[in-house]
């Protein structure tokens, strides 16, 4: 008999769906008392090979107000070539392509090795795109260019100021998009947007071309950047051409945006951007405004289902924080680095336009999830890169967690990992549960635009046995998917932190783990030393504890950008990455044997070994001490130590296998005991030798942590106190 183990991984690779529990309980009441809601990470296009497409439209239930997809699940009848809905239980009887669409949109106040580098990676892309795929190109600096491309020998563009906030109709007007008895497409294809092998020379020289932005910046001024006007302009050019057809928006910046409507910022050097000080005294004064102008362009393009990639390249901040929602609302990527001239944003780019085993684009576009229930369940809402397309029907809850209030959502832009949190409750009342015997189901409908132009439809259907949680408890916590629960409350959590104070996300998240103990612990009132959890649940508390020093609720020491851009990937990434994010993994390298994973703990760091780790954003490289000093005295440069050699290569190649598949690139790290960088590691791992605590320890156990944050030890003594407690 398959253990919930294997049934679990069985049902990831076969549907990418992970519940939080794989047993459901029978009543609202019970399924309340499980403290970790009904919960599932689903990844729409997960890559399955072996699944090619039906040829044809899919079957949809008869009933107006289902329309559930014919699927596995359902029972039928091949003589009376009749099928049954397995939701609703009704009884059934048996356009031209458009184009893809990439426009960039390229910030041209950047320094001239900055300019140079960002231009050749954007020549190199045009080699990537399907050749039948529309290219445009808009600049800005202090006014905004539209470039048409369909003009030999002539370099001609339109020209906004970049201060004056204009509507989509205006924009339009403005390019000649909206004169009366023309057909749009007709006029538009041949002047902003040209297919690739049209224009593929032309662009190539128009974008070799590019001067930095030719407008003087005086001593102590930032240079005028109008990066809301040209969003503004991309935007409206887009939903008055192709709305509802695949299309990028892909932005490159180098620094704030510092005039206009969308400005960060003003351009006095003297005047910092705003940091996590200034928005808690409420002295940010353009947070706001700059917030609500781009969420209103981000839910334009989202409508449209064009998506917005920000490719943000500076030393200091560029505006992220208020800029993120043109990315998280329409499925677009968030890449930050220091410099376009760096290997880290070159790669991630060409990662951009990565192809699959078919040869096709690793991205879909205009995607539309929605979620149908039995009746026994209800939809409370999704985290993920997505907005509400405010579908209320039956199986609609009440009680919103995530985006809710809908059963459908749009997706802009999905990749093979882009994964859904998606939130369920019980709907049988405790007086009235569902009948054993039975089984909840679920189906997810999530219609895209393939990459290579055709409309799509996957249809992932699932179902789950319904359990009493009186009798058969049990048999619910040993369906308890602990690693899938702890991305799904840390969705949540982090949802919450957009909009709630630090603290009181991280007072939230700790009664929910009390709550989760006191309900499946072992123990006697009142004695934590009898406490235990079960095997199903023995890791969700660290996860927790590592969850709430992560860099997604800890903004002390990162920058409201890098924390929006943290959150960003957080919330879109598979459950595997999600787990590496929240707890980092540590592998351990000496001369003993290969390299293996150790504890994400102080008492791993030792003088004579070597440590990778892994934290999804960086590789880190540590050596320690002893390791330390003989790199430096040269001993690997002598053929007697040529193990010593091996040694220091090895985690090299093993961080360079991950340099080369992920995406975004991380960035790569390499330090040493007593190294400045060496802090990267040492704020990750669990400080269970502090600087306070060290003589109980002993010198050679490990590495003392300067830190007054709790061990993980402390935090389970506190939450085993608290989970026996008879007055909790």
């Amino acid at each position: 008999m398959a253990t919930y183990q294997e049934f679990i991984q069985q049902n990831e690779d076969r549907d990418g769906v992970r519940f939080s529990w794989n047993l459901w309980p029978s009543s609202r009441l019970e399924a309340t008392r499980l403290v970790v809601p009904v919960s599932c990470l689903f990844t729409p296009l997960k890559e399955r090979p072996d699944l090619p497409p039906v040829q044809y439209e899919p079957v949809l239930c008869s009933r107006a107000n289902c329309k559930a997809v014919l699927n596995p699940l359902c029972q039928v009848d091949f003589r009376a070539k009749i099928w049954a809905c397995n939701f609703c239980f009704q009884r059934n009887p048996r356009g031209a392509p458009a184009p893809l669409i990439f426009l960039y949109v390229v910030d041209t106040c950047l320094e001239e090795e900055d300019l140079q580098a960002l231009k050749e990676s954007l020549q190199m892309s045009l080699s990537l795109l399907p050749p039948n795929s529309l290219v445009g190109l808009i600049t800005f600096g202090r006014m905004v260019q539209v470039h048409e491309l369909s003009c030999e020998g002539i370099a001609k563009s339109y020209v906004f100021r970049g201060t004056k906030d204009l509507s989509s109709k205006q924009i339009q007007e403005m390019l000649g998009l909206s004169k009366p008895g023309l057909c749009v497409v007709c006029l538009f294809i041949p002047r902003f947007l040209q297919p690739v092998h049209r224009v593929d020379m032309n662009l190539t020289d128009l974008l070799g071309e590019l001067q930095r932005d030719p407008w003087p910046v005086p001593q102590g001024k930032r240079p005028l950047r109008s990066t809301g006007v040209a969003l503004s302009v991309a935007v409206g050019l887009l939903e008055g051409t192709f709305p509802n057809t695949g299309a990028r928006v892909m932005l490159f910046i180098g620094g704030p945006p510092t005039q206009g409507p969308g400005m960060v910022v003003g351009d006095e050097l003297k005047t910092p951007i705003r940091s996590w000080h200034d928005i808690q005294k409420d002295n940010a004064r353009h947070l706001k405004k700059a917030t609500k102008y781009y969420e209103a362009l981000a839910n334009r393009s989202a409508v449209n289902g064009h998506s917005i990639d920000i490719y943000a390249c500076a030393l200091d901040q560029t505006g992220l924080l208020e800029m993120k929602c043109l990315s998280n609302l329409t499925g677009g990527h968030i890449v930050m680095g220091d410099s376009f001239n760096t290997s880290l944003f070159k790669q991630t780019f060409q990662r951009v336009f990565s192809k699959d085993y078919n040869g096709d684009f690793r991205m879909a576009f205009g995607g539309v999830l929605e979620v149908k229930t039995s009746r026994e369940l209800k939809v409370c809402g999704a985290i993920g890169p997505c907005v509400s397309l405010h579908s209320k029907g039956s199986c609609v809850s009440e009680n919103e967690m995530g985006i809710g209030g809908t059963s459908q959502w749009k997706v802009c832009s999905l990749s093979p990992s882009t994964t859904l949190g998606i939130y369920f409750e019980v709907v049988n009342q405790h007086n009235a549960p569902v009948p054993q015997g039975g089984r909840g189901a679920v189906q997810f409908v999530t219609q895209y635009q393939h990459s290579n132009t055709q409309r799509r439809i996957r249809v992932t259907t699932i179902a789950r046995n319904w359990a009493d949680a009186q009798s058969q408890i049990q048999h619910i916590e040993s369906s308890f998917d602990q690693e899938a629960s702890a991305v799904l409350m840390a969705r949540l959590g982090v949802f919450r932190a957009e909009s709630e104070e630090g603290p009181d996300v991280l007072r939230w998240l700790d009664r929910q783990l009390i709550r989760l103990c006191q309900k499946f612990g072992q123990f006697n009132k009142d004695d934590p030393a009898s406490f235990r959890l079960s095997e199903s649940l023995s890791l969700y508390p660290q996860f927790m504890f590592h969850l709430r020093r992560s860099p997604f609720l800890q903004v002390f020491n990162n920058s409201p950008d890098e924390s929006s851009y943290y959150r960003h990937h957080f919330v879109r990434q598979d459950l595997t990455q999600s787990l590496i994010m929240i707890q980092p993994i540590l592998y351990s390298y000496s001369f003993h044997g290969p390299p293996e994973p150790v504890l994400l703990d102080s008492s791993s760091i030792l003088p004579d070994r070597i440590l990778l780790m892994d934290t999804f954003f960086q590789l880190v490289i540590y050596h320690g001490e002893t390791i330390a000093q003989w790199r430096k005295a040269g001993y690997q440069e002598m053929a007697e130590y040529e193990n010593f050699k091996q040694l220091l290569q090895a985690p090299l190649d093993d961080a360079q296998e991950i340099l080369q598949t992920r995406f975004p690139m991380p960035r790569y790290i390499d330090t040493e005991h007593g190294g400045s960088q060496a802090r990267f590691l040492l704020s990750k791992v669990n400080p269970s030798q502090t600087h306070n605590n060290l003589y109980a320890w002993g010198q050679e156990t490990g590495a003392p942590i300067l830190t007054d944050d709790v061990s993980l030890q402390v935090f389970m003594d506190h939450l085993k106190k608290l989970a026996v407690s008879s007055s909790t």
